[in-house]
């Protein structure tokens, strides 16, 4: 399973950022060249900034190359390191799950309900946020994953 969800994310990764490289570069040449400006190409890129990073962090959590600072020195026995990785794994599955998951979900919601837009292409703001919860479940799978793993759930 965790395959099938990496190698999807992987590939969604790479077509996300290549719409929106597509974007910046068409805003450029249209701005510049031919001294008219796109108007959508603004939408599309943040729109997929969005989405890389929310994505690009989920994936980032499975792989485990988030940054790490250690704020307690490299001098902790084994058993008190698991038990650390273990708590900052729960931490990262509560702000999922929490932050993520329901106040995304939420959001969503509102969008919906109010039938907020985006100001040019008119796409229900809802579909564009709809990557906070998917990437919020994402992170939770990936976390708990991890803690079942390492056996420290």
């Amino acid at each position: 399973m965790r395959k099938v969800i990496d190698t999807f994310l992987e590939k969604a990764l790479i077509i996300i950022f290549s719409i929106m490289l597509f974007s910046v570069i068409w805003q450029v040449f249209s701005r510049f060249l031919l001294k008219s400006p796109s108007t959508i190409t603004d939408e599309i890129s943040s729109f997929s900034l969005i989405w890389l990073g929310l994505l690009g962090a989920a994936y980032a959590t499975g792989k485990r190359l988030h940054l790490a600072i250690d704020l307690i020195p490299g001098h902790i026995i084994a058993k008190k390191q698991q038990l650390y990785d273990g708590i900052i794994h729960g931490a990262v599955l509560i702000f999922g799950f929490l932050v993520m998951v329901v106040g995304g979900t939420r959001l969503c919601w509102l969008t919906f309900v109010f039938q907020q837009k985006s100001a040019t292409l008119e796409i229900p703001l809802g579909f564009i946020y709809l990557v906070i919860p998917i990437s919020g479940l994402l992170v939770c799978y990936y976390s708990i994953e991890i803690l079942l793993r390492k056996k420290r759930f």
